[in-house]
């Protein structure tokens, strides 16, 4: 935590390490931001939303399915990985949002692209704010 451009503890584990530091002592930090659980389902209440609304194509086999339907919008957001099957085949995987895996700045990127792929997929006739607006409401922020 930094309060008036000094650093402070946000654990006691981290105090017992600050208190080894000297005053006037370099040192090298890693900074690395924790990330937001509320914004992870705030994320997850976005796609619960757009999924609600979806409706596949009429010729579409199966059923809709929730887990498909995030790892698609993810895809679309551009966060994936491309391997090459044995076939010759390029398969796309979504990249995984778990907290030890995508940095909560990589994270902020994702929800952008995720309301962006919803207008252009899922809501044509909503605009962001109003989808950010339902999204709020859904979590009880408004």
């Amino acid at each position: 935590m930094k309060v008036n451009g000094a650093l402070y503890p946000s654990s006691e584990k981290d105090r017992e390490l600050l208190s080894k530091i000297r005053t006037g002592e370099a040192v090298k930090l890693t900074y690395k931001r924790v990330r937001n659980y509320e914004f992870l389902k705030k994320w997850w209440a976005l796609i619960t939303f757009a999924f609600d609304c979806w409706e596949p194509p009429e010729n579409h086999v199966g059923e809709k399915n929730l887990e498909r339907f995030r790892k698609d919008i993810i895809i679309l957001a551009g966060f994936y990985d491309q391997t090459i099957r044995l076939d010759g085949a390029t398969r796309v995987e979504a990249k995984s949002i778990s907290f030890g895996s995508m940095s909560e700045d990589d994270f902020d990127e994702l929800y952008s692209k995720t309301i962006d792929v919803i207008l252009k997929y899922v809501l044509k006739n909503y605009t962001g704010d109003e989808l950010r607006s339902v999204v709020d409401q859904t979590m009880g922020f408004a």
